[in-house]
């Protein structure tokens, strides 16, 4: 299942783990994340996120020099499997400097992102 992800990750991530079939896009948020340039901590947990995340509207609305992540929540078309993407990024004039992505697809941020 690792390399699938390591794959998925660099040229589809919007493939069904369970069945492989193109994933739709059913939610997209935009979140402020509490670290700074320099200070930036990988967490692989998703309780992490559901307790640090504050959304915002757009970009223009992230603090300077502050990470952010942008939460893309999938489902499959063929088999309902549901899926998120955590893209985690650094706002930098106007470019995204990617940090990491995490995959969560056992349900662990259903909750957090259906809340708002």
């Amino acid at each position: 299942m690792g390399l699938f992800r390591k794959m998925r990750e660099v040229f589809h991530d919007d493939w069904c783990s369970q069945c492989t079939a193109e994933m739709e896009v059913i939610r997209r948020k935009l979140y402020a994340m509490p670290m700074t340039v320099g200070h930036y901590v990988a967490h692989p947990e998703p309780e992490y996120y559901r307790k640090n995340l504050t959304p915002v509207s757009k970009k223009a609305d992230i603090p300077t020099g502050q990470y952010a992540c942008g939460i893309i929540a999938y489902r499959c078309p063929s088999c309902g499997h549901r899926a998120v993407k955590l893209d985690i990024f650094l706002p930098v004039r106007g470019i995204e400097k990617r940090e990491r992505a995490l995959y969560f697809d056992a349900g662990e941020m259903d909750d957090f992102l259906w809340q708002m």
